[in-house]
């Protein structure tokens, strides 16, 4: 059938289904919007569980993929409306027509001014059926515009990672891998604007001479060459333009509002974190309640503390590992495995012996690196690896407090940090209790 593209047959089956693409167009916006807001939730709370654990990566996907969901929701929902406007005039043209404007019984004045800004019914329902084709359409080619941008990026920070950063590479990696970023960064501002000023770098004779290695090196970066045929069928014609321009501006100001909050106070606002005098429910695991609720750093069991114990949780992130070979460097591997990987392919060959000879010290140094102190007395933690309610890897310890007095305590989590041969302590989380004992 792709041969026969200029049979008149196949000219006139593609004018059919033009004609009656719009019952399609409105099954798939249907169950498009509906699987979206299904989505949605499921998506930010793998994205809330991912950020919390510290899996960059993995929370950048999803990120996109929830950008994604609100771009096309927005897009179909305004298709939708739009296409139900055009039924209800449909419905309405069968019942009385086109407009009469003599039978209003106006002044001229107005019949002469509703004539020529309202005009033909006709005309109306065109351009409503324009707009709805448009927008369904170029709602999947906004998506397309999204993968673009993250392939670009994920494009040098991979560079910037194999070569720039490589360090068995050094230093032909970065004589390579420098001109190759500075190359894609400046190709990607090219891009940009030629896309923002719809195609003006491929207007101007020299100029086009110049762009062009950037765009025939980006058309495979961002896969462009996909969809690029919807892409100039918008271009050449002047209603798809008007609406290309009209969407970016909006899901602009869509972005910026959504940044807008109510502010209750001039001092105290809602990402404030826990302190003396301030308790941020994310501190206290009988607060996490919901689904959607993670521990985010460092928790205790509740804001009053009724045992003669006290129970610490600390959420495990790639800061921590860190911490603990800046401390102890005798633990860093030759081969850094963390990160994104199959567990098909075996990296890393050690006995038994030796990986339990490790974690021990691992751990030793995780709780010397890291202290606990209840007010101004420090008290010894010993942390394990264990699990949360919530499902999350940390380190968990018990204080014992039978010995302190009743009423508000703070308890400051601190870790080590040696820097230029000198260890300095610094503040990991400082949450606020009341300890009444049973």
């Amino acid at each position: 059938m792709s041969s026969d593209y200029n049979n008149p047959a196949f000219k006139k089956l593609l004018k059919k289904l033009q004609e009656e693409s719009w019952q399609l167009e409105l099954i798939i916006s249907g169950f498009a919007i509906f699987g979206l807001f299904s989505a949605y939730t499921p998506l930010k709370l793998l994205y809330t569980e991912a950020s919390t654990d510290g899996n960059n990566l993995i929370a950048f996907m999803y990120v996109i993929a929830l950008i994604s969901c609100v771009i096309l929701a927005f897009n179909l929902l305004l298709h939708v409306i739009l296409r139900g406007m055009w039924i209800g005039a449909l419905g309405l043209r069968y019942v009385s027509g086109e407009i009469d404007y003599e039978s209003l019984n106006y002044s001229e004045k107005f019949t002469n001014y509703l004539r020529k800004k309202v005009g033909s019914f006709d005309r109306y329902i065109a351009r409503l059926e324009n707009y709805c084709s448009i927008i369904f359409a170029i709602s999947f080619l906004f998506i397309f515009y999204v993968f673009a941008f993250v392939f670009t990026i994920a494009t040098i920070a991979l560079i910037a990672k194999f070569l720039i950063e490589n360090d068995d590479l050094d230093p032909y990696g970065k004589f390579i891998g420098i001109p190759i970023v500075v190359f894609l960064s400046i190709g990607m501002l090219l891009v940009f604007i030629d896309f923002a000023t719809q195609g003006w770098l491929k207007k101007k004779k020299w100029l086009s001479k110049f762009y062009f290695p950037f765009y025939w090196i980006f058309s495979f970066i961002t896969l462009s060459f996909l969809y690029r045929p919807l892409v100039y069928n918008f271009l050449d014609n002047k209603f798809g333009r008007r609406i290309s321009l009209l969407l970016l501006p909006i899901y602009i100001i869509l972005i910026v509002g959504s940044s807008f909050q109510n502010k209750t106070s001039n001092y105290f606002n809602r990402s404030l974190n826990s302190s003396e005098i301030i308790g941020d429910a994310s501190n206290y695991e009988d607060l996490l309640t919901d689904d959607t609720d993670f521990i985010e750093k460092v928790t205790i069991p509740s804001k009053v503390i009724s045992t003669n114990y006290l129970k610490v949780f600390m959420l495990f992130n790639d800061i921590i590992e860190d911490d603990v070979f800046d401390y102890n460097p005798d633990l860093k591997p030759k081969e850094d495995i963390r990160g994104f990987s199959s567990d098909m392919i075996i990296i890393n060959e050690m006995s038994w012996k030796e990986r339990d000879s490790i974690r021990h010290a691992y751990m030793k140094t995780l709780n010397d690196v890291y202290r606990i102190r209840i007010d101004s007395i420090e008290h010894k933690s010993e942390f394990i690896l264990t699990e949360s309610q919530k499902n999350q890897k940390g380190f968990e310890t018990y204080i014992d407090i039978k010995d302190i007095e009743k009423g508000k305590h703070l308890m400051n989590l601190t870790r080590k940090r040696i820097r230029k041969k000198d260890t300095q302590t610094l503040y990991v989380a400082r949450i606020p209790f009341w300890y009444f004992p049973d």
